[in-house]
């Protein structure tokens, strides 16, 4: 056993103390089993929210309607769901209601794949009465079930069996593969928001290529934002080699292989839903990838650009030409380090400075004037220096 169940152990006992069975269960195990990173943990229980409540004194009401409790326990919190039973779904995405149970066996029965249907004691000790544990060592993605049924309960599921190619390296299993087939028309049903989380886990994932190889074959690109018809853009994605490319620069590759204009990415990123914030750093890079498919970084264009939009920025350039040369990135962010200002705010003149000097408003030539010094330090023409600044803008004679 180790960490983060390590930790919760004290959760599981408690709830076992007081006459309850309580397991982890879900992603967590599933990945304890494929000895990958866990971020926390999901305990699955038969005590009822009120009987959670009871037992731990601090607690936070976030879905009891489902059954879920979240509790503090040594300045930790830990979701404990009871195990429960859904009726029929709803827009193919939600049960219409759910019934709290006391089988564990029922509980694991409703969850989408045999690898996420398996339980674990506080012992280490594996309930798996799916035979997930077999699937996780066959690599293979199959659901719980008849695969139609558990689609058609929550067509989410889909994504989240391609999310899944893309992030473990499974693969697909034949069955479930025809269910998918069949079903993908119902993604229509489900939020952009709920398709923006999973498509962008599967962006990142290792195993893109295959990813968006049954992305194209099962067409199920055509029921996401902005993809319909865009076969062939999503077939250029499978020429480079993204690794170590994040969320964003993701993003990126994908308006670039779309071939969408400077004016619409913020249209179709909004279709996606993606926060204002993210669209404009994307925007941003976007623009400076653009530039260094034509020319080498100026000194001013990394001064521009910062730390994170340079790194972002050569990646792409690297996956978009197919170059090699991994010493790339440390290059330019070597230069980067070595100018002597990083931000105009490490200037020692101001905008009040230049008013001051030449006895003017404030205007567009206050913010031009600024600039041309900025650059003029950065690439070494001018020293950062007040009196010097002053004696060198004397000397142009700016008005």
């Amino acid at each position: 056993m180790i960490e983060p169940f390590l930790s919760a152990i004290p959760v599981l006992k408690r709830l076992e103390d007081a006459g309850y069975e309580a397991y982890f269960v879900g992603g967590s195990v599933r990945d304890f089993l494929l000895k990958r990173e866990i971020d926390d943990v999901d305990i699955a229980s038969a005590a009822t929210p009120a009987e959670v409540k009871g037992i731990f004194s601090k607690t936070v009401d976030i879905g009891i309607e489902h059954g879920t409790v979240l509790v503090l326990v040594n300045n930790e919190s830990y979701e404990i769901t009871t195990f429960r039973t859904e009726s029929e779904y709803l827009d193919y995405r939600r049960p219409k209601e759910v019934a709290f149970i006391r089988s564990l066996k029922e509980d694991l029965q409703r969850r989408d794949f045999t690898m996420n249907a398996i339980a674990m004691d506080r012992n280490g000790k594996l309930i798996d009465p799916f035979d997930g544990y077999s699937a996780i060592k066959e690599k293979k993605i199959q659901t719980v079930g008849r695969a139609s049924d558990r689609f058609q309960e929550d067509a989410l599921r889909m994504m989240r069996a391609v999310r899944f190619v893309s992030q473990l390296s499974f693969q697909i299993e034949e069955e479930t593969v025809k269910a998918l087939l069949k079903l993908v028309p119902l993604l229509e049903n489900i939020a952009v928001e709920r398709k923006r989380a999973e498509f962008e886990k599967l962006l990142v994932g290792k195993n893109l290529r295959n990813a968006l190889e049954i992305i194209l074959e099962t067409n199920l690109y055509s029921f996401l934002p902005g993809l319909n018809q865009q076969k062939k853009p999503l077939e250029e994605m499978l020429k480079f080699n993204c690794e170590g490319l994040n969320k964003n620069d993701m993003w990126t590759l994908l308006i670039y292989c779309l071939d969408i204009t400077e004016k619409a990415i913020e249209v179709f990123l909004r279709d996606w839903r993606l926060p204002l914030k993210e669209i404009r750093e994307i925007q941003q890079v976007f623009i400076l990838l653009k530039k260094r498919l034509q020319q080498e970084w100026t000194l001013y264009d990394l001064f521009s650009a910062g730390r994170d939009k340079i790194i972002s920025t050569e990646k792409l350039y690297l996956a978009l030409t197919g170059i090699k040369e991994t010493d790339s990135v440390d290059y330019w962010i070597h230069l980067y380090e070595t100018l002597p200002i990083k931000q105009r705010s490490e200037m020692n003149v101001t905008g009040t400075d230049l008013m001051d000097w030449f006895n003017k408003r404030g205007g567009p030539w206050l913010k031009e004037a600024l600039m041309k010094i900025e650059q003029k330090i950065v690439e070494g023409k001018a020293v950062n220096d007040k009196q010097k600044i002053k004696e060198m803008l004397m000397e142009c004679n700016l008005k």
